[in-house]
């Protein structure tokens, strides 16, 4: 090989699709480049709940706002769920470089402000401008990639997201921690400044991608009716069980604003020259169902993620100031899986097969889980925790790639944000249901226990009985009625699991009926493009 042609390797562009799909040639350093930026920018959107939870009980002191606690997270979340969908939008309309530029600018707003808050009210507030933007984060991350590489090259860059999402869910809460401990609450806000700016940078000075004019409006009746149809379901499952009862006329009005708003939506969809989230892209079968595999996803992660800690913790005996540990086999588990199913896929171009095993895989980590109790040794349950984290892994990048690649390049930002949003919704929905369920199953295994137990757990927490149950308090129990306790929290975990693997089945039909069409990349390209314009008129 001669000195010019090992000279011209690195520069080697990556093989791309016609101008008229929307890609256009970039080389292999530029595109790591920008993904210097990209990753940066999604360690930012993943961390910062995780940061903030640790540092709440040093908040609500100073701030004097306990009763307002839970606001702190939920502003940020609905801000987020109902933004996602229209940042998507507005990418696809009028570029998605600055859409994602306005969103970190938003993001680091709301992150400034929410440091320099005074009181629980300003904080509340600032946490939903913050946010606003995060909608935008993960959507620009994920259309952007979809602009720059190739479905079938997207393999090699899935591990790096993978490892941030790993990085995200173990460091967070000990940096939290760490931070609130050695330095000020407000710097678990401000560390998003130098990270955002670093973000920022290369974004601007790296990422070149055509500009789009666009003379249509965006379709603000359809955003505002899905923007109130999603506010009152993330509504429903942060209060529902908690600050109202299910059958209560606030859960029941919000149930019905939500139908009839998402009706709404859905008839303005089909009248607009641009809609929000084009319905037609739900005649793409794959689409849907990888629609319907991200939600349960987020149904199984974010119950998983909620409740193991809370096991290990009163059951097994682990230190809660290691609880960002807690997690990691799980983490473990979906970072290997997710870097060797992203390389086979760029290698093969296949991917039907892997929606497929992971939620097989993934209802057999949630049946595994469903069997801890209180002689399970932190061994086992680790290993079912690896089971678990191995089936989302799977799942977790193939997912929206699946879905990018069901759409045109016009509708990218809607493919990311639609992926996204339906994760989120997921997510919330499976909080909500799993703790209904836990809770009910805990309580009916204490109710069960004799009066004189029942009362040292009255005394133990204060008056307040099971609701005041923590590590702490637990040294206050006798030894029998510990180990009475112990058995309710693992009754409760066999119900949430034992529920989240019949649920998965739901998963596995979905990941059956995925159609294996082929990747858009190289030789294949317009072979692909046609296979993708006849499965959406399908």
């Amino acid at each position: 090989m001669t000195t010019q042609q090992s000279e011209a390797a690195p520069e080697e562009p990556i093989v791309v699709l016609g101008k008229d799909d929307g890609f256009e040639q970039r080389p292999h350093r530029e595109v790591r480049l920008v993904m210097i930026g990209l990753v940066i920018t999604m360690l930012l959107a993943m961390l910062d709940n995780l940061i903030v939870g640790t540092a709440m009980p040093t908040i609500v002191g100073e701030l004097n706002g306990a009763e307002h606690m839970s606001w702190v997270v939920t502003a940020y979340t609905l801000a987020t769920a109902a933004s996602t969908p229209i940042w998507g939008k507005v990418g696809d309309l009028y570029g998605r470089k600055g859409s994602f530029l306005v969103s970190i600018a938003i993001f680091l707003l709301g992150s400034a402000l929410s440091g320099m808050s005074q009181s629980m009210t300003q904080l509340i507030a600032f946490r939903a401008v913050q946010g606003l933007g995060a909608g935008g984060l993960m959507v620009g991350v994920m259309s952007i990639m979809g602009a720059l590489v190739l479905p079938r090259d997207r393999g090699k860059y899935q591990g790096m997201f993978a490892a941030v999402m790993a990085l995200a869910t173990i460091g967070g809460p000990l940096i939290g921690g760490f931070i609130t401990d050695h330095l000020n609450w407000r710097w678990t806000f401000y560390v998003n400044l130098p990270l955002g700016a670093i973000a920022l940078i290369f974004i601007v000075v790296v990422l070149k991608l055509p500009k789009i004019r666009s003379n249509a409006k965006i379709d603000y009746l359809g955003a505002a009716l899905l923007t109130i149809g999603i506010v009152s379901m993330v509504l429903i499952t942060t209060w529902g069980g908690h600050e109202y009862a299910w059958s209560s006329k606030q859960i029941l009005g919000l149930g019905a604003l939500s139908v009839a708003s998402l009706i709404g939506f859905c008839y303005v969809e089909q009248r607009v020259a641009e809609p929000i989230i084009p319905l037609g892209l739900f005649r793409n079968r794959n689409f849907t169902m990888v629609s319907i595999i991200g939600f349960i996803v987020g149904f199984a992660m974010f119950g998983a993620v909620t409740f193991l800690p809370t096991y290990q913790q009163i059951v097994q005996g682990a230190s809660a100031t290691n609880s960002g540990l807690l997690l990691m086999p799980m983490m473990f588990g979906m970072l290997v899986i997710s870097l060797v199913v992203g390389q086979a896929i760029t290698k093969t171009g296949k991917y039907r097969i892997y929606p497929i095993i992971g939620t097989v895989v993934m209802g057999g980590g949630s049946l595994l889980l469903s069997t801890l109790s209180v002689d399970t040794s932190s061994f086992a349950s680790s290993c079912y925790m690896v089971v678990l984290g191995a089936g989302m892994g799977f799942l977790m990048q193939v997912t929206m790639l699946v879905a990018q690649n069901s759409v045109e390049m016009k509708d990218m930002g809607v493919a990311s944000s639609s992926a996204t949003l339906f994760r989120t919704i997921g997510g919330s929905f499976g909080v909500a249901l799993f703790g209904t369920l836990y809770i009910n199953q805990v309580n009916k295994s204490v109710a069960k226990l004799p009066p004189e137990v029942l009362q040292h757990m009255q005394q133990a927490g204060g008056g307040e009985g099971m609701s005041a149950m923590n590590p702490a308090t637990l040294s206050k129990l006798p030894p029998d009625v510990l180990n009475a306790y112990q058995h309710g929290i693992s009754n409760g975990m066999h119900t949430v699991f034992l529920w989240g693997a019949v649920i998965s089945l739901v998963a596995v039909v979905a990941a059956l009926f995925l159609r294996e069409v082929k990747l858009r990349g190289g030789a294949d390209a317009a072979e692909a493009k046609a296979e993708a314009a006849l499965e959406g008129a399908m």
